[in-house]
């Protein structure tokens, strides 16, 4: 008989794709009202505490969903899941709001097919997110009327993954990943004026808008490592993905309040799920890290894509730049013979994440500054605790625009079981 814990996992395995409507959500910036949203590009909660660095290193009890080529590094079998919850202070430079939220992360798992040589993953993860409220209150001009408007957004875009690693040659591996694309975006804009003494004026409008993606994506990946002697390795990877023209549908309408997402209700309908694609720009990866053997890695990670040519399913005139990620991590093993001693057997991780995102307002960039730590604690001899936490700041005051100060918390567990080959003796 399987043991308790294989079954627990193959459950988690069938209701993966059993609930196919099941999202990775996450608690996202005010200016993932732009796009389609604010991107992940930090990997799981090991590579979120040491600044995202995934590309050029991984651990063997941990999977790699950065780059496939990496999931070789998984000769066990493992279960990962997380959840997230993120905190943050926005400042417009007269007003001040907090907000947050968070939920389910992703869902990974890796299985090696012929250890140290092939391992098979997959899982569910988050590539976008939307959540977003703003309330503002502006005069018409020429008139003694004031203007309220309630913008806000939920949803995102995730993937069911399946990825394949092979070790190629002496010390390189290659990866291919395949994903489903999917998810939608619901967005809505209510107006309502006010003369000087509050009271309303006319009624309250409404622009409804839902985006829906399915679609099909491929990353491919690429790993190296150069021993240097025999307590040390340089590591090199690099990534590609692409996605492309994400095929979907749209749905909007201006009504009056509560009657604009109901199709047959009176109002202005603009699109009745008509069909169309957004294109998301080629992504590209590259990274090094240098690791002395079971005690310490430190490496360095870029990443960048072209916004420039991004379009939107309803075309939508929307101005971006060039998206470019870096991230600097090191992690250290007290001891790794510690049997006894989990907290000395622990990984510690700290990092430090910069990017420019790919939104450009008032002809200003908006750039990201965050310091990443977290740490994976031993629970048993094989399964993981992981914790995350990112501190950081997005945005500027100047010229109008909003500065979030933020902090990201990442709480998961990895189960890992090397008894799934052994052929029993006895039953």
């Amino acid at each position: 008989m399987l043991s308790n814990i294989k079954l627990q996992l193959l459950g988690v395995l069938c209701t993966l794709f059993l609930f196919t409507e099941a999202q990775a959500q996450s608690s996202a910036s005010t200016y993932s009202a732009l796009g389609i949203g604010e991107f992940n590009y930090s990997g799981l909660t090991s590579n979120q505490a040491m600044g995202g660095l995934g590309i050029s290193f991984g651990s063997a009890w941990n999977p790699n969903v950065v780059n496939p080529a990496l999931s070789t590094k998984n000769t066990i079998f493992n279960f990962e899941a997380a959840m997230n919850y993120k905190k943050i202070a926005a400042d417009n430079g007269t007003d001040k709001s907090n907000v947050d939220g968070g939920g389910l992360s992703y869902i990974a798992f890796s299985l090696p097919v012929k250890v140290n040589k092939a391992t098979l993953g997959l899982g569910l993860n988050q590539i976008t997110s939307v959540n977003y409220r703003l309330l503002i209150e502006s005069p018409v001009s020429n008139t003694e009327i004031n203007a309220l408007n309630s913008i806000e957004g939920d949803g995102g875009i995730s993937e069911a993954y399946l990825s394949y690693g092979m070790i190629v040659a002496k010390n390189l591996s290659l990866g291919v990943q395949g994903s489903y694309i999917f998810g939608s975006t619901i967005r809505t804009d209510q107006l309502s004026l006010y003369d000087d003494e509050g009271s309303p004026v006319g009624i309250t409008t409404e622009y409804y808008e839902r985006l829906t993606v399915s679609d099909v994506g491929i990353k491919a990946g690429a790993y190296y490592f150069l021993p240097l002697n025999e307590k040390s390795k340089l590591h090199l990877g690099a990534i590609y993905q692409h996605l492309g023209d994400v095929n979907g549908k749209a749905f909007a309408k201006l009504a009056s309040y509560g009657q604009a997402s109901d199709p047959d209700s009176d109002g202005d309908l603009i699109a009745n799920d008509e069909p169309g694609s957004i294109y998301i720009p080629n992504r590209y990866g590259f990274g090094v890290s240098y690791e002395k053997n079971n005690k310490f890695v430190i490496g360095l990670e870029g990443q960048y894509q072209d916004f420039k040519k991004y379009r939107s399913l309803l075309d939508d005139p929307l101005q971006l730049k060039e998206a470019i990620k870096i991230g600097l991590g090191f992690q250290i093993i007290p001891d790794f013979l510690a049997i006894d001693n989990g907290l000395k057997r622990g990984t510690y991780r700290v990092g430090l994440e910069y990017q420019q995102t790919p939104y450009y307002l008032n002809k200003t960039n908006i750039n990201d500054l965050g310091i990443n730590f977290g740490t994976s604690l031993p629970v048993n001899q094989l399964s993981l605790v992981n914790f995350a936490v990112k501190v950081g700041q997005r945005g500027t005051t100047n010229k109008g625009l909003i500065r979030e100060n933020y902090v990201n918390f990442t709480l998961g567990l990895s189960l890992n079981d090397n008894s799934w080959f052994y052929k029993r003796v006895f039953e």
